[in-house]
């Protein structure tokens, strides 16, 4: 059979519903709100396979903050009400057909990466649903992000026109430039524009760094910053190779009865 798998980056729909709510927020219509976009993603995607992915919310800070210590430090928790609801919100997804897939110690991100690796390269189409362009370095021919909220689809000329390098290219350029909001530095004073001149030079950052010809103007930069540089690369890299613990049948889409 065709398969099209729709995975579903749950809190980043949920939390941008929930903060979206005029007043005082509730979780019984953060719910709702999110089973009636659930609802329009499902009417225009007609997947075969859905599933939610949620993170874990247990101590461990995974593996990335082992790599950098200050990995996204600071960040605003959720608020607490959401957290105490998020069984409320499963439930709801439920009810329509959409199960969930809580991490346990790896973020989402690499769940999501994983399961949709596992079905791309089999030749079935994929479809990730999140506004976070880090799930765009996957993107491939059956693989593909949308951004329900701005309507659009973040593919490869969205990434080219947005960074200036290629979707298999954001982890080095993220080793480069860094991405401030999630505490990952890359090297100090090598900006967007430094990162997409070097990848345009050379075509990784492992080169740029074992690079004897590079200019003066970067070594610089580069000198004493090789292992910060690979950690933020690394940390912006997505891992592909959970063990997953169920199959596709576990998530087949079928329309509540």
């Amino acid at each position: 059979m065709t398969i099209h798998l729709v995975i579903i980056d749950a809190l980043n729909l949920i939390r941008r519903v929930h903060a979206a709510q005029p007043g005082e927020p509730d979780v019984q219509n953060t719910a709702r709100v999110c089973c009636q976009a659930l609802g329009k993603i499902i009417d225009s995607s007609k997947p075969t396979h859905i599933v939610a992915v949620f993170d874990h919310h247990g101590e461990d800070r995974g593996w990335r903050a082992e790599l950098l210590p200050h990995y996204k430090e600071g960040r605003k928790p959720m608020p607490s009400e959401l957290l105490a609801g998020m069984d409320v919100i499963q439930d709801a997804f439920m009810a329509i057909g959409i199960d969930s897939l809580l991490s346990d110690g790896d973020e989402a991100d690499d769940l999501v990466a994983t399961l949709a690796l596992k079905v791309a390269d089999r030749g079935q189409q994929v479809t990730i649903v999140s506004t976070d362009k880090g799930y765009c370095q996957l993107l491939q021919p059956t693989l593909r992000i949308r951004d329900y909220f701005q309507q659009r689809w973040l593919d490869s000329p969205f990434i080219e026109k947005e960074y200036g390098v290629k979707p298999e290219q954001l982890p080095d350029y993220w080793g480069l430039a860094g991405i401030s909001s999630s505490k990952i530095p890359g090297i100090p004073g090598v900006g967007p524009k430094a990162a997409v001149e070097l990848l345009s030079l050379y075509p990784n950052l492992e080169t740029i760094l074992a690079a004897e010809d590079l200019p003066a103007k970067w070594q610089k930069k580069v000198d004493g910053q090789q292992e910060t540089a690979i950690a933020s690369k690394q940390v912006a890299s997505l891992k592909t190779d959970l063990q997953l613990g169920f199959n596709l049948q576990d998530i087949r889409y079928q329309t509540p009865s």
